[in-house]
């Protein structure tokens, strides 16, 4: 198991952010379903993509077609090549600079983008499609749709292949383990955001090895009160702070949880918030991540994949 996990995680690495590669024939028009429900028409392959959110201009580069991008958000960060991809605000959309960008098609989620925004985008002429993430196979599927799009259907066909393997092979080789610890994921450490049912994020956990305490929670979004977690009694807290906490931390900010088995073992930890909260590519490496924080016996530590 050892020596198998470590190629893999390192394979995944390099596949979410692959660049790109024309090896489809053009296509005249394709017609796609999108989250919403709408019918997106688009002439194919397109040539510039817009991207309205980070986890799309991840997917467009696992997809090959990062060499097609002409606009991404200000909040774009990853992977590097972003740096030298024009920018527009997302957040009370620039359609000014957007039209400027002169996209051929706009790739917008929607977990983050306003629906309205299709109307605006109809009346300029301009194709937008939202993609949905309820799981992570939406998030493979949304690598093939875009390479479709672009052109490089086959290359992306391969890489969103390959990821779905890898988690699969993970969650082959923590299928058997006698015991899976109980979760709790959370989103900050001030206010316990965390996920309900229907998200991505317990299927992570799951692969990884875990069980997630949250996961029948009826709210997509829950807060979590303090009787909650002292009720769930979770073996160990992970939470995608933006800083490294430790159970000292939690237990300060929240003195109730003494009893709790994640504080009084010490297993608090964090992880970072792109490769779980932002659903592209490199969830899968988040994957591996979060097996390493719940079964550091399954493989050898690596400093540079594993932060507790």
């Amino acid at each position: 198991m050892r020596a198998r996990l470590i190629p893999l995680a390192a394979a995944v690495l390099l596949l979410s952010t692959a660049g790109c590669n024309k090896n489809n024939p053009p296509r005249a028009s394709l017609e796609l379903t999108d989250a919403l429900g709408r019918t997106v028409g688009v002439d194919v392959p397109v040539q510039r993509i817009v991207t309205m959110a980070p986890n799309l201009t991840e997917i467009t580069f696992a997809a090959g077609a990062g060499d097609k991008l002409v606009g991404v958000t200000t909040a774009d960060d990853y992977p590097p090549e972003v740096d030298a991809i024009p920018r527009f605000s997302a957040v009370g959309v620039d359609f000014e600079t957007v039209v400027a960008m002169k996209p051929d098609i706009v790739l917008a989620t929607d977990q983050v983008n306003s629906p309205k925004d299709a109307d605006m985008f109809a009346s300029l002429d301009i194709p937008i499609y939202y993609a949905g993430f309820g799981g992570l196979d939406d998030i493979f599927d949304a690598i093939r749709t875009v390479g479709e799009m672009a052109g490089t259907g086959r290359r992306a066909a391969e890489h969103a292949g390959t990821l779905q393997n890898a988690l699969v092979e993970l969650s082959q080789q923590t299928a058997d383990l006698s015991a899976r610890p109980r979760v709790l994921f959370l989103i900050s450490g001030d206010r316990l955001f965390g996920f309900g049912k229907d998200s991505y994020v317990h299927e992570i956990i799951r692969a990884a090895g875990g069980e997630s305490v949250s996961a029948q929670m009826d709210v997509k979004a829950p807060v979590f009160s303090e009787e909650y977690v002292i009720e769930q009694a979770p073996d160990v807290i992970i939470g995608a702070f933006p800083t490294r906490t430790s159970a000292a931390d939690l237990l300060q900010a929240h003195p109730a949880w003494s009893t709790v088995p994640a504080i009084r073992s010490g297993r608090v930890y964090s992880i970072d918030p792109d490769i779980i909260l932002r659903p592209g590519p490199r969830v899968v490496e988040g994957a591996f991540r979060m097996a390493l924080l719940l079964h550091p016996d399954l493989l050898e530590k690596d400093a540079s994949i594993i932060s507790r």
